[in-house]
């Protein structure tokens, strides 16, 4: 019988299985080869695959991407780790102007993935524990992913890597190993959708629209507004860009009020955009406003205190929840 296994090796296997399926996938990063990566992702693949498609590269992330771009144009698959998703940044002009554009300068898909480990909750401090989707869901051109689940990890890995366009794959590092998240895999090849959100919890009262690690968060508040006779929806987006706009118009109406949880930054945060979707699309199905729960507008502490109180958390989307319900 199948053992239950972890967000980290959900991904592993997706991984794996995409190299073994595809000649033409290849994996470039820091420290992927000789040390199977920071987080062990990418351990037994120099051994298995060998050093022509396990590159251990230079600290270098602009042209990590700028290769894996050259690659893609001509015929391979490339997946380019970050080593922590806060470095995407050093290659921002190589993904927003040479891969989200290819296609609509001339035709060119660039089909390559760029991963890597987002999000706080580890004591990772300023520079290991961000949250940038939103620099990249601004960019047309683009899809960026955020599995929140072991499944979806590797069915949406698996997903990114066959994509013909350039794909942002966000793995939250606080999920890696939690064993609240092990799960048990289907046997059989599978992908799990690019652009489609799934609901996790049904309800009728209230809509809470999350993604990554907090619909952890939601589905505990949920369980609790439950025991107070709340009914609440959860609603996992799993894809940024493009947005199931049709799921969040339909759990809006379904319910009238909504309450949207993310980690990212309040400021310009997907949020707001989730918002003027809803306010276009089911604004008369409304009971109440739509509000958000996020991170406040600063960089992450390193302080533990600071940190757990900077991010969101069960208590802050119930206490939320609880004050949309009653409007």
């Amino acid at each position: 019988m199948a053992e239950p296994v972890t967000y980290l090796e959900a991904i592993r296997q997706g991984l794996w299985e995409e190299m073994e399926r595809d000649e033409r996938v290849f994996m470039l990063g820091e420290d992927i080869g000789v040390y199977g990566g920071a987080f062990k992702v990418t351990k037994g693949f120099l051994e298995r695959f060998g050093k022509d498609r396990v590159i251990d590269t230079p600290i270098a992330e602009s042209g990590i991407v700028g290769a894996a771009i050259g690659a893609s144009l001509m015929g391979m698959r490339p997946v380019a780790e970050m080593q922590f998703i806060d470095f995407i940044a050093c290659a921002f002009n190589q993904i927003t102007n040479f891969a989200a554009k290819s296609r609509w300068r001339y035709g060119a898909g660039v089909p390559i993935v760029i991963r890597g480990p987002s999000g706080g909750g580890v004591r990772g401090g300023p520079f290991h524990s961000q949250n940038p989707e939103m620099y990249y869901v601004h960019t047309p051109g683009l899809k960026v992913v955020a599995p929140g689940t072991t499944h979806d990890a590797k069915g949406l890995i698996k997903a990114a890597i066959r994509d013909e366009d350039p794909v942002i794959y966000l793995e939250h590092k606080y999920l890696y190993r939690l064993p609240r998240i092990k799960e048990v895999l289907p046997e059989e090849d599978y992908v799990v959708p690019i652009g489609k959100a799934a609901v996790r919890r049904q309800g009728a009262d209230i809509s809470l629209i999350t993604y990554g690690a907090m619909q952890l968060h939601c589905l505990d508040a949920a369980e609790a507004l439950d025991k107070e006779g709340v009914s609440a929806e959860v609603v996992d987006l799993r894809t940024l860009l493009p947005l199931d706009a049709d799921a969040i118009e339909a759990t809006a109406k379904k319910t009238g009020k909504v309450l949207i949880v993310h980690e990212d930054t309040r400021t310009g945060g997907v949020a707001g955009e989730i918002t003027a979707l809803i306010n276009e699309r089911a604004f008369e199905y409304l009971d109440g406003p739509v509000l958000r729960v996020t991170s406040p507008d600063a960089p992450v502490p390193y302080s533990a205190p600071l940190e757990d109180y900077f991010l969101p958390n069960a208590a802050k989307v119930l206490d939320a929840a609880r004050k949309l319900a009653a409007y």
